[in-house]
């Protein structure tokens, strides 16, 4: 009895293929598995305690019109958030997303004399020593200007609440996944695809019943396989070996996992399209590294963009690579879930739908 073609089973055939060429290709494993967990193990090591920026929510009852707060927000590393709620800055504090809640008031009626309180929390015990470092320079600095002989002009008080502790690895871990997910999508998609087109092996599927979309999604099953895989050794490197934190646990691994299907959407889609506009091998690399290094170097994989000026910033934030990124620490460090995220949801769901357009109008079979 013939039996009926299933498209589904051609995939599945087609993904154990891919995967099985994947494993046996040194420039997918180096990029997908080796180069990740090299960068995890050399900056998960590093201690880092000089933050560019650092981020200070001034509470609502704040005086702002006085000289200690213009000279406090005067210095450079401190970035001053205004813009928020208490209960929206106390949620910040905890996350880690500000290192500080600062409040001044003043505690005499004839001479100045303000009283700086700093409400951190564990979250930023990176940050707190030099927030507080450089706090205390400017008041005294105050001092000697306004009272070289006796009064002050302010004293801090610092208190501490208890929060997670925010460590670099929860930074450098989630840009570690999103490298190995783009280089693995862009350049693994782009050189297979090529390969298979040059050598005939997609004409040859052409003349098979599978439709076009099976194919794809054969490949991103395999793709989605052997990242699982990496996902797996680097996730479990970075929470024994340095303390990646993930807030629900398994749970949280699996969220992860299944965010980054769309990231993997985005960089094969980008991968297809560089293999089905070249017409030579040797322009694929050029092509690929002008797409993938200024995210590499503009999404925050090694450090926050937050240094960088405001206008390039806000290219920054519309790139896949930075809603990737940041969707994944916030679920890891954070507890966020993903319909907690639209920002970064949506942002990931633009991209997947321009890439999917453009991926089936250049698609070609040879």
């Amino acid at each position: 009895m013939h039996r009926k073609y299933s498209q589904l089973r051609a995939a599945l055939a087609v993904a154990k293929a891919s995967l099985w060429s994947m494993f046996r290709s040194p420039t997918s494993v180096v990029f997908s598995l080796l180069f990740p967990i090299i960068f995890i193990v050399v900056f998960g090591s590093m201690v880092d305690n000089a933050a560019i920026k650092i981020k200070v929510g001034i509470a609502k009852n704040c005086d702002t019109s006085n000289i200690v707060y213009k000279a406090i927000t005067a210095i450079k590393i401190i970035q001053p958030e205004i813009d928020m709620t208490p209960e929206a800055m106390m949620e910040a504090l905890k996350k880690g997303q500000i290192a500080a809640i600062l409040n001044i008031t003043n505690n005499s009626t004839s001479t100045p004399h303000y009283k700086v309180e700093l409400t951190t929390a564990q979250s930023s015990l990176d940050k707190i020593a030099l927030l507080e470092s450089v706090i205390r320079e400017s008041v005294n600095r105050l001092n000697e200007k306004m009272f070289p002989q006796n009064s002050s002009a302010g004293e801090i008080k610092v208190t501490n609440i208890p929060g997670r502790t925010y460590r670099q690895i929860d930074f450098i871990l989630p840009g570690q996944l999103g490298f190995s997910l783009l280089m693995a999508g862009v350049f693994g998609s782009a050189f297979l695809l090529f390969n298979l087109r040059q050598s005939f092996v997609l004409k040859r599927f052409f003349a098979t019943p599978i439709k076009r979309g099976y194919l794809i999604l054969g490949e991103l099953l395999s793709r989605l396989f052997f990242q699982v895989i990496g996902f797996i050794i680097m996730i479990l490197l970075g929470y024994y070996a340095f303390n990646f934190t993930l807030v629900n646990g398994v749970f949280t691994f699996l969220e992860m996992l299944l965010f980054s299907l769309l990231g993997l959407l985005i960089f094969m889609g980008i991968g297809f399209i560089i293999s089905s506009v070249i017409e030579n091998e040797s322009s694929i690399a050029p092509v690929a590294n002008t797409i993938t290094l200024p995210q590499i170097l503009l999404c925050g994989l090694f450090f926050s963009i937050d240094s960088y000026p405001h206008w390039l910033q806000i290219f920054c934030k519309i790139l896949p690579l930075t809603f990737f990124v940041d969707g994944l620490r916030k679920i890891a460090f954070e507890g966020t879930h993903i319909w907690q995220m639209p920002v970064q949801v949506v942002g990931l769901l633009c991209w997947t739908i321009i890439i999917s357009i453009v991926t089936i109008k250049v698609f070609r079979w040879e």
